[in-house]
């Protein structure tokens, strides 16, 4: 496995209720986007007649699954975040080795983002394959792109809508910002990222 960041306590011990209201301080307003928790499913929807706020919706109290939903939201273009689900069209668990390989490519960006919100919210963060009935790929190349990733991000920064999240992570849970040299240096961290299946 990958060496990385040092987090100090699972998500279960952080509450759902705080990232909410943390996200809808930062973009309620702002863009008209709230983040709704309790789905069975994770799914993004554009306001309409019937919805007044966009909604980044996560499954159940979940605090991983918000920051992942997150990660997508930060990254979707202007144009993406006026479609459900942003326009993409998921392929369930069961995929070929060449679904894997491609729903990995897809996730490299939300997984890296989600693994910086994850430092900022002091949790161990799990690289997720989410392929539990498909073929094998292999994980570590994966791992190793997303940690690739991540010093990317910390190398040349974020845009606006995570930056501005990021900064409202790291206030509410007192987390050192992530720089260049906190990402690149592993030994000074400590930890690791875990492959989750």
């Amino acid at each position: 496995m990958n060496t990385l960041f040092s987090h100090n306590h699972n998500a279960e011990k952080n509450n759902a209720d705080d990232v909410i209201q943390l996200f809808n301080d930062c973009f309620q307003v702002s863009t008209n986007t709230i983040l709704v928790g309790n789905a069975q499913e994770p799914i993004y929807l554009p306001a309409n007649e019937q919805r007044l706020f966009n909604q980044v919706v996560f499954t159940h109290d979940y605090f991983s699954s918000a920051l992942h939903e997150i990660a997508h939201w930060c990254i979707a273009g202007k144009e993406r975040r006026t479609k459900t689900d942003y326009g993409y069209w998921y392929s369930p668990d069961g995929r070929t080795a060449e679904q894997q390989e491609a729903f990995e490519r897809a996730e490299v960006k939300p997984q890296a983002l989600e693994c910086v919100f994850s430092m900022a919210a002091n949790i161990t963060f799990n690289v997720s394959i989410d392929n539990l009935q498909g073929e094998e790929t292999c994980r570590v190349a994966f791992e190793e792109a997303v940690e690739k990733q991540v010093q990317s991000f910390a190398s040349t920064g974020f845009n606006g809508r995570a930056k501005q999240f990021l900064a409202a992570l790291h206030h509410f849970y007192k987390t050192p910002f992530l720089s260049s040299q906190s990402a690149i240096s592993p030994s000074k961290a400590g930890s690791h990222i875990e492959t989750k299946i």
